[in-house]
């Protein structure tokens, strides 16, 4: 086990403690209003946006991405069996969706973690697509080539291909353009089996990366968009157990993951807020 994965942690300090600092800063006030959009997302643009993210930072720093002898490396996301066990402990010949594989980071430890698991892997970014099976196919790991299946999807706006869903699943799930959100928890609730589990993990409310940004960049209520277009939403536990329960899952952990990380060279401390979530379909 690397020094890395041994020095992980998820509770460095209390998220409460830390939801007090912020609320009573005046100059963060703005991050706490309510916020009515003027004009409905565009998911077109949206995907246009992380094709630009992914062509950019196809290599460099900010993936941890490596060019060596003519071949991409990723440093792999091998924390994800400390805080999900269960995708090392799952059968033989399992299937893994993973919704938002960017470029692979996720999806390679995975595969490396069993020789007859396979991941299928879906993305509204081509350019995303592009770098993840690239990186995949020059690894190491046993028939990654074949257990590998990417498929370029916008499952937010558009549902499920058929033949990823078994019939009945879908003639029987609900389809609405206009609840987003809802609408893809719903596309994930309806490809898995009974009993199956749903990973989650995205920004938590009050990460760093959100104070970060300035009130002219916020899009909605916790949503902001970035200078190149991509946008960033931060979830709180409510809002995260309102969205998986409203669809049928039942919750097995919720819980906000909290990181200190230490930039020693600028002297400077670091709070990263996850929202960190299990939820299983009723047998």
């Amino acid at each position: 086990m690397s020094s890395q994965e041994t020095e992980y942690h998820s509770n460095d300090f209390d998220w409460e403690e830390l939801r007090e600092r912020i609320e009573n800063d005046p100059t963060l006030g703005y991050h706490l209003v309510p916020f009515t959009p003027q004009s409905p997302s565009s998911s077109s643009l949206d995907s246009q946006s992380w094709n630009q993210f992914h062509s950019r930072h196809s290599t460099g720093k900010f993936f941890k991405v490596k060019l060596f002898k003519g071949y991409l490396f990723v440093q792999e996301r091998r924390y994800l069996f400390k805080e999900f066990p269960e995708l090392s402990s799952c059968g033989e010949y399992s299937k893994v969706l993973e919704v938002g594989c960017g470029n692979g980071s996720t999806a390679l430890p995975i595969l490396r973690c069993k020789e007859n698991i396979l991941v299928f892997a879906c993305d509204c970014s081509t350019e995303a697509l592009d770098r993840a099976t690239e990186i995949i196919h020059a690894s190491n790991v046993v028939s990654a080539r074949s257990r590998f299946r990417p498929f370029c999807w916008d499952f937010s706006m558009c549902r499920f291909p058929k033949w990823l869903i078994c019939d009945s699943c879908y003639e029987n799930s609900d389809f609405d353009n206009n609840e987003r959100d809802s609408t893809a928890v719903a596309e994930c609730f309806s490809v898995l089996k009974p009993g199956g589990l749903l990973l989650f993990r995205d920004y938590g409310l009050y990460d760093m990366t959100m104070l970060r940004f300035e009130a002219d960049q916020r899009v909605g209520f916790r949503e902001y968009k970035r200078s190149d277009g991509t946008r960033s939403y931060f979830f709180s536990l409510d809002i995260a157990r309102d969205l998986f329960l409203g669809a049928g899952f039942m919750e097995v952990e919720l819980e906000y993951c909290c990181v200190k990380s230490v930039n020693r060279r600028k002297q400077k401390t670091m709070h990263r807020v996850w929202v960190h979530g299990k939820f299983q379909k009723p047998m």
